[in-house]
């Protein structure tokens, strides 16, 4: 930044000269006065006609009293008396002659020259670097981390994954003590593959490996390496790996390698393309590496679906790492690491928290807890209590609150409805998730919400917990029409997710008449580079019936929620009361209204 400043004042003040030459050569110069003996100025001063004579060495400046004025010369240390000027008849000033005079005149005069040698002076220097641009151009851009300070990231500052811990501390060992392994014969791999959803801090295990193992540690992006030009990515490849020759033993880590790492054969370039030339340098370089060279690759991606299959062969990234969503406990351990830093009330219980937040990854959480400080400050508190990390988590879940959406008073009584059906069917059903909180204010794009808060972590849904699920997604629906006689448009989102559950339990999960079959699968197809379809590997008759599952389980679901409904109208209408007047209901009041849950 500060070489930047340096630059461009530098050229401020290269275009400022530009400018003053320029009007130093262009701008006409004052008319000189005219010069006059000294014997006309005896008489002109005899006369009264000089108010002032300025002497400056020979020099000498006349000042007429109508304003002219002139000029003349004497001889240097003779005083103008000795030339029988009366200073009674004049004001005479003397100065001292010094050489700015002669100062201004060399600058003005050689100003132009200065001006054009420094223009060309520009000139070369752009073009050098030009050229120096030229040829680092193939050059890598990786940044290089020294894990030696006081910033050093371990093990210690990423919360949960002890799973994916534990497979990366022999990536550590073997980095610090690599004799060990190979005076047994063993081979560390090259190569270790970050596997998990986006958020759940692929980059961060990597940095925390080089953190323990205190080495060297080059990171990089796929996109990095891939520019317009064919051929400026496997250059760029080759260098990386001689920076990392050079730094042994170090880590090189390639984020999102999917950039450049993707199935070669789907576009049109072939063997010309510039990502799959890229591709092939990273292959061939992890193929190269020397027995006795300590480096080993790190990549992370979230589709590793899409890979091509020799970066997955051993001896390249044959260790693939998962790290996955969070559990109940691992979302506590992650909570405490990014409340750490932060004053937190006596009723923070990070626990709860950590049970609310189910399918939270390690940023919504980190995104989480920054959410909840932000309200403690707009609210001036100086402390971050439970209840700004509850409207916190209802923010980011949700959406944001939606003050000035004010709804009329027959929307409200159909939006209290209509989250009421899914509250009181959730709570009727034992299979279904206990009900936190019920709220009419509108946030995101809902008009209202009923939020469902777990138990527990389930790995495994069951066909019954679908059934019942589906049940309390259309139980809004139902509420609707079995008191106003007729739906809205309220339901659209859950309609949605109604209809996703079912096609996925009739073609993936055979959880229907059509027997233990799926249907279809994901893949892409090449056609103008790679896009996602379905291949459908069934006939047209299969496909009805695959309609008609759909839609029967669907109606099932619809006609358990309304008979629900229509069974429990007395606690439909007492729930509902309660939201219309104070527009939120929590877990505890909602017990009381309509009593305990069916386990």
């Amino acid at each position: 930044m500060q070489t930047s400043l340096i630059r461009n004042s530098a050229y401020i003040l290269i275009v400022l000269l530009i400018l003053f030459g320029m009007y130093a050569l262009f701008n006409p110069s004052e008319e000189k006065p005219e010069e006059i003996s000294l014997t006309a100025l005896v008489e002109m001063v005899n006369q009264r006609d000089v108010e002032r004579v300025t002497v400056k060495g020979d020099e000498l400046k006349i000042d007429l009293k109508n304003g002219e004025k002139r000029i003349s010369e004497k001889e240097e240390k003779v005083s103008l008396t000795e030339y029988g000027i009366d200073p009674d008849r004049v004001e005479i000033d003397v100065k001292n002659k010094g050489d700015s005079g002669l100062l201004l005149t060399l600058l003005i005069n050689f100003l132009p020259f200065l001006l054009l040698i420094g223009f060309f002076w520009f000139i070369m220097r752009q073009a050098q670097k030009g050229s120096s641009q030229a040829l680092s151009f193939g050059q890598s851009k990786a940044r290089l981390a020294q894990q030696n300070g006081k910033e050093r990231i371990t093990f210690k500052d990423v919360a949960g994954a002890e799973e994916a811990k534990q497979e990366l501390y022999e990536v550590i060992d073997f980095l610090k003590h690599p004799g060990k392994f190979r005076r047994i014969g063993a081979k560390i791999p090259k190569g270790v593959l970050l596997v998990g959803p986006p958020g759940t801090g692929k980059t961060l295990m990597a940095k925390a490996v080089a953190g323990e193992a205190k080495v060297p540690f080059f990171n990089i992006s796929g996109s990095e390496f891939v520019e317009m030009f064919v051929g400026v990515g496997a250059s760029r490849v080759r260098d990386l790996f001689n920076k990392a020759k050079k730094n042994t033993p170090c880590i090189i880590f390639i984020d999102e390698i999917d950039a450049v790492g993707r199935q070669r054969g789907a576009g049109l370039g072939g063997s010309h393309d510039e990502r799959e030339q890229t591709l092939n340098q990273i292959l061939v370089e992890m193929d190269g590496f020397s027995t006795d060279v300590n480096v080993i690759v790190i990549a992370a991606t979230n589709r590793p679906d899409i890979l091509d299959p020799a970066l997955l062969r051993p001896g390249r990234f044959d260790r693939r790492v998962v790290i996955n969503i969070p559990d109940l406990k691992e979302r506590e351990a992650i909570l405490k690491v990014h409340t750490l830093k932060k004053p937190l009330a006596s009723t923070v219980n990070l626990r709860r928290i950590a049970r609310q937040t189910v399918g939270f990854s390690g940023a919504d959480l980190s995104n989480l807890v920054n959410e909840a400080a932000i309200l403690a400050a707009r609210k001036d508190k100086q402390q971050v209590g439970m209840r700004e990390f509850s409207e916190a988590t209802e923010k980011v879940m949700l959406g944001p609150e939606r003050k000035t959406h004010i709804l009329s008073k027959e929307e409200k009584k159909i939006t209290a409805y209509h989250e009421a059906g899914h509250a009181l069917v959730s709570n009727l059903l034992p299979r279904c998730d206990p009900v936190h909180k019920v709220s009419i204010i509108s946030r995101g794009m809902a008009a209202g919400y009923t939020w469902n808060l777990p138990e527990k972590d389930i790995y495994l849904q069951s066909q019954s917990k679908f059934d019942d699920d589906l049940a309390a997604l259309l139980a809004g629906r139902a509420a609707e029409k079995l008191v106003f006689g007729e739906v809205t448009t309220g339901a659209e989102n859950d309609l949605r997710k109604a209809t996703k559950i079912a096609r996925e339990m009739v073609k993936e999960y055979g959880m229907s008449d059509l027997g233990p079959l799926t249907f279809g699968h994901k893949e892409e197809l090449v056609f103008l580079g790679r896009e996602l379809g379905e291949h459908k590997a069934y006939s047209e008759e299969i496909a009805a019936k695959i309609d008609y599952e759909i839609q029967r389980i669907i109606n099932k679901a619809y006609k358990k929620a309304f008979s629900l409904l229509k069974k429990n109208k007395p606690k439909l209408e007492k729930l509902t009361k309660r939201l219309v007047d104070k527009e939120t209901v929590e877990g505890k009041e909602f017990v009381k209204l309509v009593g305990a849950k069916k386990i």
